[in-house]
């Protein structure tokens, strides 16, 4: 019981890690910008890479992870530090900060779409939902952490430093990791069979459904997390969206672990997804009327709850559907939508920006389609005890 915790408590260093180098500069664009002597719209390349690349390396890395899971995740390991390591080796370096964020955001795929594998592989059956929430949680944990202590950490050892300390948590989770397969897989799932692979899963609606409510929940959370300080900026509330994100992020990482095992616990996945689109639909409207900063601060910290848990919910809902066997290719193909996601949203609501009122409008239009998404799912999934796999009557390691 202890090495399964372990291993994902290795894991789950690497998947923050992965959150953390991709946002490494985002809060500190400014002073980077100066210190690398380059324009900000340079440093801002710098973390809209990992999103492009994951939208084009995602289905790739998810099939690799099914077939070859040590193999790719041990590849996402060493190319999460290696990059992170190479950014800090020459921190003045504009070309060698962007090779080194190159080489994260090619590993950062064969990471996340781990991560309903790693529960597949070391979790029995009524424990896997729990373990796809922590991993899950562990992306939103490493996006506060790197939005909190950015500035700090470059005030501190400057630009080096900041680089520096991200490298050290990068290598101590990816040794983690590469220490952790060395346990033995409980239930060791094995390659998808000819017909049942990518083909397949594209034409799976449930997989089409979820990877819709993804669009829209991680395209929802992006564009509020970047355009809330303008809105607020209009209604007369400056600077007060920093700590309306942080409480947002730390309601969301709370929900994201809890939510996901009592949803499970009583097959009610589909009502919680449900829920979710209603808060988004409710939320901005209701932010709109309250021009007020505890009251704004209470309807985001709801939404962040709910918003957040979506993620493992859709995630463990997709590796009990498809079994584990391809859980891979599945998380592969949710998480590329929930980045597609991320970054039309912000697009669109850039577009409406110079109206707050237009653009929390958009916000709330983005979940009308997730109703009818929500209704093409089935109302009851089964049990985590109800699993049917090839790996369901191994015994326990």
């Amino acid at each position: 019981m202890t090495r399964r915790w372990a291993v994902l408590g290795a894991f789950s260093l690497l998947v923050a890690s992965t959150q953390l180098l991709w946002l490494s500069f985002a809060p500190v664009t400014t002073q980077v910008h100066a210190a690398l002597g380059v324009s900000e719209g340079a440093v801002g390349d710098l973390a809209g890479l990992a999103p492009l690349l994951y939208v084009v390396l995602a289905i790739p890395c998810g099939r690799w992870t099914d077939r070859r899971f040590g193999a790719a995740l041990a590849c996402g390991a060493v190319l999460t530090a290696g990059g992170a390591t190479l950014r800090a080796a020459v921190p003045t370096s504009y070309p060698w900060v962007l090779a080194g964020q190159v080489i994260v955001s090619v590993g950062q795929p064969l990471v996340l779409n781990a991560t309903t594998k790693v529960a597949a592989r070391y979790f029995p059956l009524r424990e896997r939902t729990t373990a796809i929430a922590v991993g899950s949680a562990a992306q939103f944990v490493g996006i506060l952490v790197a939005a909190s202590t950015g500035g700090s950490l470059l005030d501190a050892g400057g630009l080096a430093g900041l680089l520096r300390v991200h490298a050290a948590v990068s290598v101590v989770a990816a040794l983690g990791v590469l220490l952790a397969l060395r346990v033995p897989a409980a239930f060791a799932g094995t390659a998808p069979p000819g017909g049942q692979g990518l083909g397949s899963l594209r034409r799976d609606p449930v997989l089409w459904a979820l990877a819709g409510l993804l669009f829209i929940g991680v395209g929802v959370f992006n564009a509020l997390a970047t355009w809330l300080d303008a809105i607020l900026g209009a209604f007369g509330l400056p600077g007060a969206s920093g700590t309306l994100i942080t409480t947002t992020t730390v309601a969301g990482i709370i929900g994201a672990a809890v939510l996901p095992g009592v949803a499970a616990r009583h097959d009610r996945r589909r009502t919680l997804l449900l829920v979710t689109v209603v808060t988004i639909l409710v939320t901005f409207p209701l932010v709109a009327a309250v021009h007020q900063v505890v009251a704004i601060g209470i309807l985001l910290a709801v939404l962040g709850f709910v918003l957040l848990a979506g993620l493992p919910v859709a995630l463990d809902w997709s590796e009990l559907h498809v079994g584990p066997e391809r859980a891979g290719t599945a998380t592969g193909l949710l998480l590329l939508a929930g980045n597609l996601g991320g970054a039309v949203l912000v697009l669109a609501v850039q577009a409406v920006l110079a109206d707050p009122y237009v653009a929390l409008g958009a916000l709330a239009a983005a979940g009308l389609p997730g109703l009818a998404l929500v209704a093409l799912l089935p109302a009851r999934v089964g049990h985590p005890e109800e699993r049917t796999s090839p790996a369901a009557g191994m015994l326990e390691a």
